[in-house]
């Protein structure tokens, strides 16, 4: 072999072990993004019986808690959206809010997730999928506490969560300080009035 291509293919092979370092440093990245909630967007449009919330999200389980599903246990996800009248917010007084509460479940003897809520109940053959629906959350009704006003600005709160006060109490002491078991969205917060029935609020999640 002449010089010239012993110098061309240490030069490859130096390239190559830049790439797949990149690549393994790049790693750790890519999945801690992949784990979590996010939310997309929210949309609140007035109906004849009050108002009613839209949702949007992605969730994804890290591996600690898929072994808990498949180990049985329920996984209870919050979706609570707050109202509070801008001019009475440091009393943090709800005018309006809307808190929903449901499980996931892996029963291994069908191998299906199931999503499980008071008013509802589905099945799914893969944790994607039931992922996918628990992230969607369509026209739900908001329980109203004072008379809302049109002209009046608003502060809306929204956060989805994993409740860990639903757990066995064993799982409660091992998810203490641990951040395997922390999965929640950040908290959005912004002004709003209220949407009239030609128009629906919008925003996209951030």
């Amino acid at each position: 072999c002449t010089k010239t291509s012993q110098s061309m293919w240490c030069l490859g092979l130096s390239l190559a072990n830049f790439i797949c370092l990149l690549w393994i440093l790049l790693l750790p990245v890519t999945v801690a993004q992949a784990e979590g909630i996010q939310i997309k967007s929210v949309s609140m449009a007035a109906v004849e019986q009050g108002y009613e919330i839209s949702i949007d999200s992605e969730i994804a389980l890290n591996a600690t808690l898929e072994q808990a599903l498949e180990k049985g246990i329920v996984l209870y996800f919050v979706t609570k959206f707050s109202l509070i009248d801008s001019r009475w917010y440091w009393l943090y007084d709800e005018v309006a809010r809307g808190k929903l509460r449901i499980g996931l479940r892996y029963y291994a003897l069908t191998r299906q997730y199931h999503l499980n809520h008071a008013a509802f109940s589905q099945s799914f053959n893969t944790l994607t999928e039931a992922l996918q629906a628990l992230g969607q959350l369509r026209n739900y009704s908001l329980t109203v506490k004072y008379d809302l006003k049109q002209d009046v600005d608003y502060i809306a709160s929204l956060r989805i969560w994993l409740d860990l006060t639903r757990m066995p109490k064993p799982f409660q002491v091992e998810a203490l300080g641990s951040s395997k078991w922390d999965l929640s969205s950040d908290k959005l917060e912004w002004r709003m009035k209220l949407p009239t029935p030609e128009q629906s609020f919008q925003m996209k999640g951030h």
